[in-house]
């Protein structure tokens, strides 16, 4: 038996965070990174909260949140006793303010629970709708995720403004990150009709849309729809999880600080061959739902070995239209640094929770060769 739940209110459309005003005599704690107060763009949240409310803005986020800023934040949010947890920002604002409300329950042991509420800034990591959070050892170089209900957000507000000033490279690492998080949930071993559907439509709305706000972000109706298919593709992964190519992903993103969406882009050509694994196997379970995928953007896909052929050239023609790198070598990446971490992130990604439900099981050899295609060019 399968049990489908979606526990998240999402206001979306034309003036969604105007839903904010019917908030009153609440203790508003806001999760935020610095360059939302400095450029004072955080107004256009604190603008919609009454002044009924108690506001206290914690922005000490950095990428790839550490344990040590989720501690600092945990104390603040405990002093100030929040009833209302506001993150806004991209994956890792909202990551980090899943794990503050986590540990801060843990410690205090509260009965009262503390509303949350997600606003994304970025249309990429979903995070605003799913049960998990990522959090860093920065000395270790490794990356833990929190996988629980308890971290979902109960209201995720979708409002396109907030993004329409996201810089192209931003616009198009997150929108890269959608489009594998689509690929990854549908070849899911976990994936069902329900997910199936949400990553169809994901995946489409990708495509339909990157490059229209790729090329020009002010693109209203285009940044609402790559808003929605993060969301959208968000719901797909937390009903199916994701694969091997955000395991190996959050593992190389701990030891190069490649942004996420970037590092996935780089991996997914190598990631969907591997899964499709047509040289021994032309009809297994991913490899059709592939050449499905393919169909459903009008590419040619008589056969499993076309459609697969044709959605990777796709994705590598559309990897180089948005002007991404194409191995870790393009990035900057040395061979020396490479050569010494590839091991540990092998490991690393065995062990990581997304890439037990990838739909082929790798073993260390197999990921170390994924890595090793990675370095160069495709």
């Amino acid at each position: 038996m399968e049990k489908i739940r979606f526990s998240t209110e999402i206001w979306t459309g034309d003036a969604a965070l105007q839903g904010l005003l019917d908030f009153h005599d609440q203790r508003v704690f806001i999760v935020t990174d610095p360059f939302m107060v400095k450029s004072g763009n955080i107004a256009a949240i604190t603008d919609q909260l009454s002044e009924k409310n108690e506001i206290k803005i914690f922005s000490d986020i950095v990428p790839d949140p550490p344990i040590t800023k989720i501690t600092l934040g945990v104390e603040a949010l405990n002093k100030f006793n929040a009833t209302v947890v506001v993150a806004v920002g991209g994956g890792s604002a909202i990551d980090a303010a899943k794990a503050m409300k986590f540990f801060t329950k843990r410690i205090t042991k509260q009965k009262e629970e503390i509303l949350f509420i997600a606003i994304p800034t970025t249309s990429g990591t979903g995070s605003e709708v799913t049960n998990f959070s990522v959090i860093t050892n920065s000395e270790a170089g490794i990356k833990y995720p929190l996988v629980t209900d308890e971290i979902l957000p109960q209201i995720a507000i979708l409002d396109a403004d907030l993004v329409k000033t996201a810089p192209q490279n931003i616009t198009v690492d997150t929108g890269m990150d959608v489009l594998t998080h689509c690929l990854e949930a549908y070849v899911s071993i976990d994936a069902n009709d329900f997910s199936d559907a949400l990553a169809e439509k994901a995946f489409q709305l990708v495509f339909e849309n990157i490059e229209k706000v790729s090329k020009d972000g002010s693109n209203i109706e285009a940044r609402q729809r790559m808003h929605n298919a993060s969301c959208i593709a968000g719901m797909a992964f937390n009903l199916a999880n994701l694969g091997l190519n955000h395991g190996i992903a959050h593992a190389a993103g701990a030891k190069f600080h490649i942004p996420h969406g970037r590092l996935n882009t780089i991996l997914l050509p190598h990631i969907i061959a591997y899964n499709a694994n047509i040289a021994r196997n032309s009809s297994n379970v991913a490899a059709l739902k592939y050449c499905n995928l393919a169909r459903l953007i009008g590419l040619s896909a008589s056969n499993p070995r076309i459609g697969i052929r044709s959605l990777t050239n796709t994705i590598i023609q559309l990897r180089r239209k948005l002007k991404m790198p194409d191995s870790f070598q393009a990035y900057g990446i040395k061979k020396e640094l490479f050569d010494q971490s590839k091991n540990d992130i092998a490991e690393a990604a065995l062990k990581d929770g997304t890439t037990a439900a990838n739909p082929r099981k790798p073993t260390k050899e197999d990921i170390i060769a994924i890595l090793e295609e990675s370095f160069t060019k495709n």
